[in-house]
């Protein structure tokens, strides 16, 4: 399919269709389901870059979750997907079959490839309608773990989603025995449309861990403070009209929580001999859902992040954002059974599985740990330099601490710095608007902090800072350019955007074909947002330099963080750009990044 430019109406009438099309499906008066429905979890693998290429047939289906029929969007009759191998350097070649009643897509996550593959709806192609068939063909230039999943309304929800394994054309530098699948997502028996009109309607519709009344001596005990102490900090998140558990939007009060398509009481098991050096493909392809990942008893070595080799990390416990994904490996001591767990970041939920000598093995399930409360760091509150309040210097990276008022856009002939950038900035006098209402005082770099909720049980815990690539990225340079980008929202009308502006709102953003360019990242809501670049490299700041700083296509932006990538702009066309939180996306949170020749030009198109 050629490659073709689309206005804002165009994706506006596209997704509205396929949307409409998903809401009268799953609001249809319920049929008789046979006893005999598959059930998630039964997955296969296909190779993308064999001779004669892959069929994926999508269509909806009644499946077994958690024991419990759903309504799902399989692939090949799975959910997830099948995992889909390629190799590096051959030709990726894969026949997209749309048996759904509606509009479908899949995008291909983290990889890069000509625009018009990229597989969104509106913004790369037209969509795949229903009853035709779409072929995707691209060569494969890199190697790791990725994932993919559909760009088509809610439908990723619903369990249109797979990991995508791809074979290093030279020698692989990560040593292992074996290798397992690991999906992690969220499922709802609920329609996706009723959950996005729930949080639409009502704030905190299935947040049920809100401060009340009945449980305040539970916050005593776990704090410390004395009741004056706990009504004093309540009245205070009340007057700024906050909430402290404000930790996740959807939660397990409707969520049952998944690895590869399996419920926590149906235990996958990944066989391992004692001894062997085991490397676990971790994804998480939830919609909304954050997890705390750990094998209590068992140290597991971080060696890739988004699919790119990073210097090894040994660590206990590791949080992974929606749509990241990190390999780890680990070796079992002995003859017996680990749990592989991962805990909601709301500790809402988890989903579990064993690792284990033999099949029918099990190990002990970690007791959940108190659900955390944000903080007065999660909001900014700085004074002369330090966090105000009891809350210390929680989160501050190390460093020199400079600070600046925040820039606009700048321009550097020689070159930006690249390394000991500016700790943090101060939000400055203007607004956003109705669209945001919280504007922290001051955002800074987190790079060390793990996450609310982590540190505390005497574990190592995975941070930002941590990460260093293991070897240099190609063409890597200084940037020229920056520009600063406020993620902003709403909480109480469930609106979230960049700058205080919905995708419908705003403009497109330009890259310059073939400048290297600085995004920097202030979040100014209490939400931790996964923003996801599609199309391009983002070189994550970590504290390193040019050398050591790691590529991600998903960078997690906590709440009050300042958080800096540098990008190459060598991919022409228009490319997503957007928060991975699949309803934070659809209520705003996304922008269109268009590669042109000039900056006040349109985009470039590929095929010229």
């Amino acid at each position: 399919m050629g490659s073709r430019l689309f206005t804002r109406r165009r994706f506006l009438v596209t997704t509205a269709s396929s949307a409409l099309a998903s809401y009268m499906l799953l609001n249809r008066p319920a049929l008789a389901v046979a006893t005999d429905a598959a059930r998630a979890g039964n997955f296969g693998e296909l190779d993308a870059t064999a001779a004669e290429g892959i069929d994926l047939y999508i269509e909806n289906q009644d499946l077994l979750v958690d024991g419990s029929i759903g309504r799902a969007i399989t692939i090949n009759g799975s959910v997830p997907g099948p995992v889909i191998r390629m190799t590096e350097g051959k030709d990726a070649l894969i026949r997209v079959h749309n048996r759904l009643p509606e509009s479908t897509s899949i995008h291909w996550h983290g990889i890069l490839l000509p625009f018009n593959m990229d597989g969104v709806p509106g913004i790369s192609f037209a969509g795949i309608p229903a009853g035709e068939t779409f072929t995707y063909r691209f060569p494969v230039r890199q190697n790791g773990t990725y994932w993919y999943h559909s760009h088509s309304g809610f439908q990723e929800q619903r369990g249109h989603y797979g990991q995508l394994i791809i074979e290093p054309a030279q020698n692989d530098p990560v040593d292992y025995d074996a290798e397992y699948t690991v999906v992690l997502s969220d499922w709802t028996f609920e329609n996706p449309h009723n959950v996005f009109r729930n949080l639409k309607t009502i704030e905190g519709y299935y947040n049920f861990q809100r401060p009340t009344l009945a449980n305040i001596d539970d916050q005593m005990q776990a704090t410390g403070m004395a009741l004056g102490e706990v009504i004093d900090k309540r009245l205070a998140w009340q007057g700024m009209r906050m909430d402290p558990t404000d930790i996740a939007d959807v939660t397990g009060a409707t969520y049952t929580f998944l690895m590869n398509g399996k419920a926590a009481d149906e235990n996958p098991v990944f066989l391992a001999q004692p001894g062997q050096k085991i490397r676990l493909r971790i994804v998480n392809a939830s919609a909304q859902t954050f997890y705390d990942v750990r094998i209590p008893g068992l140290p597991m070595t971080v060696v890739q992040a988004d699919g790119q080799n990073i210097k090894p990390v040994e660590t206990d416990e590791f949080r992974i954002a929606v749509a990241e994904t990190y390999d780890v490996v680990v070796s079992l001591p002995d003859d017996r059974a680990y749990t592989l767990f991962a805990e909601t970041m709301d500790r809402s939920g988890y989903a579990r599985g064993t690792l284990a000598p033999r099949e029918g093995m099990s190990a002990a399930i970690p007791e959940r740990r108190r659900r955390p409360m944000l903080t007065m760091a999660d909001m900014g509150m700085m004074m002369n330099g330090s966090m105000q309040g009891m809350d210390g210097m929680q989160g501050m990276s190390s460093g020199s601490h400079r600070s600046m008022e925040m820039p606009m856009d700048r321009h550097a002939e020689g070159g930006l710095p690249t390394k000991n950038l500016i700790e943090r900035v101060k939000h400055g006098p203007a607004g956003h608007g109705p669209a945001s209402i919280t504007m922290a005082q001051t955002a800074y770099r987190r790079l060390d902090y793990p996450g609310a909720g982590l540190g505390d049980d005497g574990w190592r815990v995975l941070t930002y800072s941590q990460l260093r690539a293991r070897e240099r990225p190609p063409l890597r340079r200084p940037p020229t350019r920056e520009f600063y980008l406020h993620l902003t929202g709403n909480m109480h009308k469930f609106i979230w955007g960049f700058d205080g502006k919905k995708w419908s709102e705003a403009d497109m953003i330009r890259f310059q074909y073939g400048e290297r360019l600085r995004i920097n990242m202030i979040n100014d809501t209490m939400m931790s947002h996964p923003i996801h670049l599609h199309g391009m490299w983002m070189d994550l700041y970590a504290g390193g330099d040019l050398d050591t700083n790691p590529r991600k296509h998903t960078v997690n932006v906590q709440p009050a963080e300042l958080l800096t990538v540098d990008v190459t702009a060598d991919a022409p066309g228009q490319w997503a750009f957007h928060c991975h939180l699949l309803y934070h996306m659809d209520a705003g949170m996304f922008r269109t990044v268009a590669v042109v020749r000039l900056l006040e030009g349109e985009s470039i198109d590929a095929d010229a």
